[in-house]
């Protein structure tokens, strides 16, 4: 979704993912933050987070101090250290890997860890040729199947004439693994989330899409999830005259989704990780990571805009070009069953 300029601010104040059928306006009641730090174009301080989260060249560029804040409000996920061997024995599936780790006496959590430092080969395939294209978002594009899937209903939307998706209809990647992997961070999030506070669920209120992006400059490829709409968590928290009065039109009716204290946690960073841009080697794992949005951190102060602080967005665009947009969705109607729709 694209940013909302200055002059609309006061009508469209509470812009984060309302759906296109909604014809209701929102309110927002505007907090004044305090600067006591000089503060960077949020494009900027993204562009440094990326860095940090990179090879150890890149991390070293950064501010010392900046360095440190952007540290403080990063909560991992996925241990941010792994063995980086492991790059040679890159596992093609996810069932693959967790029959070499069977064998291997590996616990789950260690093969979940190596799928998000070393994804399948698919995805570190996906994740060269994004930066072999210098960032150029139709090189994912072009790894979509043409065909054109209905977004079914979704956990009774459509009674609500609630629109979950950018179109009507999403596209998978053709190789089949690629849409396994997306699916396999949905759940990873939504099952390792409470270890760093974070409480999800993967329904339509809460975590069910993320935004693709390949990052400016590097090309790296990246999602950043949002529950309450990036990986965003928290799309739709219930309407609250005292704690969330903000109406945010047909997709909210029926949330019971609670706005707390979780809301600083509503952004999840996925990278894939870094390939070499002259060599076959990889120079930086993969990444899952969540970015503290607390009042008192860089993240807050840097990268989420004033008019949207209260839910804590942060736009993917300010980390590069937006390629897709992924959902995952419940289309089962009384037993779950999730599947991806790339919009």
């Amino acid at each position: 979704m694209g940013r909302l300029s200055l002059k609309l601010m006061l009508v469209f104040s509470l812009s984060i993912t309302v759906s296109s059928s909604s014809s209701f306006l929102l309110h927002r009641h505007y907090h004044h933050k305090s600067h006591s730090f000089p503060l960077k174009s949020a494009k900027s301080t993204a562009k440094d987070l990326l860095s940090l989260l990179g090879t150890k060249d890149q991390a070293s560029k950064i501010n010392t101090q900046e360095a440190q804040q952007l540290k403080s409000c990063l909560k991992f996920l996925v241990p941010f250290t792994p063995n980086t061997s492991n790059v040679e024995r890159i596992p093609r599936g996810r069932r693959e890997a967790m029959e070499m780790g069977i064998s291997s006496g590996k616990s789950d959590w260690v093969i979940e860890n190596e799928l998000v430092w070393w994804p399948p080969e698919a995805v570190m395939e996906l994740a060269r040729i994004s930066v072999d294209s210098g960032g150029d978002p139709a090189a994912i594009q072009r790894a979509l199947d043409p065909t054109a899937l209905p977004v079914p209903d979704v956990e009774g939307s459509k009674e609500k004439r609630c629109e979950l998706t950018r179109t009507p209809y999403g596209r998978r990647f053709v190789i089949e693994e690629l849409n396994s992997y997306l699916a396999f961070l949905f759940e990873l999030i939504a099952a390792r989330g409470p270890s760093v506070g974070l409480n999800v669920s993967l329904d339509r209120y809460d975590l069910f899409h993320g935004h693709l992006f390949l990052a400016t400059d590097s090309g790296r490829l990246g999602i950043l999830f949002t529950n309450f709409g990036r990986f965003h968590a928290k799309e739709y928290p219930a309407y609250d005259k005292d704690v969330f009065p903000y109406n945010m039109g047909y997709c909210q009716i029926g949330s019971n989704l609670a706005y707390d204290d979780a809301m600083n946690l509503r952004n999840i960073l996925w990278l894939a990780p870094l390939p070499n841009k002259s060599s076959k080697d990889w120079v930086a794992p993969g990444v899952l990571v969540v970015l503290d949005g607390h009042p008192e951190g860089i993240v807050y102060r840097e990268l989420i805009p004033e008019y949207v602080d209260y839910v804590r967005t942060i736009y993917e665009d300010d980390f590069g070009d937006v390629a897709v947009d992924v959902n995952y969705l419940n289309v089962g109607e009384t037993v779950a069953n999730y599947s991806i729709f790339i919009c």
